[in-house]
This record gives structure tokens, sequence and C-alpha cells, in this order.
């Protein structure tokens, strides 16, 4: 059988880490062989690149670093986590991917959504999501979860409300160029509610992808 890769996307405070938790625990209990991991992240050297990305002290660095970072990063964690995964036929997970750099560093930091797609190329080989999970709030709201329940911010939650503004525009952007990938999931809704409705999404897509394997 063959391996699904299925990312989870979403503005700052949006939810989406609870909601991949839901979906996690709900394959894992209808007998799934399931990977869950995250980006900027998912093995080792991507973790480290993980932690200078993020890093406060790094509040000056280069939009174009930035974002080769994170393509870095992905790099290596396609590598050692994502191929390996896919090959042994297992689902994995991911918290972010590629359509975060596309909101984040193509739109947000003007670098343009087609060009960081493009420079992406060279380091996924084309690899893309089977399905993206897009859990969309209102800046406002996703700011104001975060000061509420963890209130530490990391370098980017710490951008100007302009700049997540864009980051939202960029994810709705990105998800009306890929329809056929991404499916929006209101992330406004309850938290149980906003969890029912990805874990039907993601549900029904496996077993419809894997009755057509068959």
């Amino acid at each position: 059988m063959k391996g699904l890769f299925i990312t989870f996307e979403g503005n700052d405070g949006s939810g989406k880490s609870s909601v991949i938790k839901a979906v996690h625990q709900k394959l894992n209990e209808l007998g799934y062989n399931v990977i869950l991991s995250r980006e900027p992240g998912g093995s080792k050297i991507a973790e480290k690149i993980r932690e200078i990305i993020l890093d406060k002290d790094n509040l000056g660095m280069d939009d174009w670093t930035e974002a080769l970072l994170y393509a870095a990063s992905r790099r290596e964690h396609i590598n050692k986590t994502i191929k390996p995964a896919l090959e042994r036929g297992d689902i994995i997970l991911c918290d972010r991917y590629l359509d975060s750099s596309l909101a984040y560093q193509g739109k947000a930091r003007h670098l343009g959504i087609d060009e960081v797609y493009n420079m992406n190329q060279y380091a996924t080989n084309g690899l893309l999501p089977d399905l993206t999970l897009l859990v969309c709030v209102r800046p406002e709201v996703g700011l104001e979860r975060i000061a509420k329940n963890r209130g530490d911010k990391d370098r980017l939650e710490l951008e100007t409300i302009e700049f997540h503004h864009n980051v939202y525009d960029g994810y709705i952007e990105v998800a009306n160029k890929y329809p056929e990938r991404i499916q929006i999931v209101n992330g406004e809704a309850t938290m149980e509610e906003v969890a029912e409705d990805a874990i039907n999404k993601v549900i029904s897509f496996v077993k419809e992808r894997y009755a057509n394997d068959n």
C-alpha cells in the first residue's frame, strides 16, 4: 500500500497543531500506520535550523536567507523522515510544509509566491502533499489566542499585524491556486467542530485514495 503525505497549514493561532493531533489519534484508532512530523523541523538537522529561524535574537534576518533556511530544513526533513515513511507505506501528517513558505515568505515577505515555489522545487524534487488542510482564522483571532494560551511569541509571531494579514491573504491565494489539493477548514468554530471537520475530510480522503489504489 502506497504511503500518503497529508499536511496541515494555517496562520498563527489557527489551532492547526491541535487539529493534527486529533487526526493523528483517530487514524491510529482506525489501525493506520501514522507518522506525525512538523516544519521547520522533523529531523535532527532540520530541528537545528528551526531554532535559528524562530530565535527572537535573529529579528534582522534577511528575507531570502529566511526562505532558504526553510528550504534547507525541508530538504533534510524530506530525506530523513518523509520519504522513508512514504516508502514504508505509512501516512505522514505534517504540521506545515511548502505552502507555509508560499504564504509567509512569498506573500508576507513580498518575495513572490511563484518565486518561492520555484526555489523550493530544488529542495523538494517536486514532492507535494497528497492533501492539505488549511485551517483559517482571522489574524486578530489567532494572535489573541496565542497571547491568551501561550504568551511567549517566536520571531515570526512578533511580526506586525499587517504581516499577519498578508500571511492570511497569502494562504487564501495559495488555496485558490491549488484547489485540487487544498481543503479549507473554518478554524473559528469550536475546537470540537474544527477537529471533527478535519477528521472527516482526512478519513474520507484516505479511504477513497486507498480504495482507488486497490
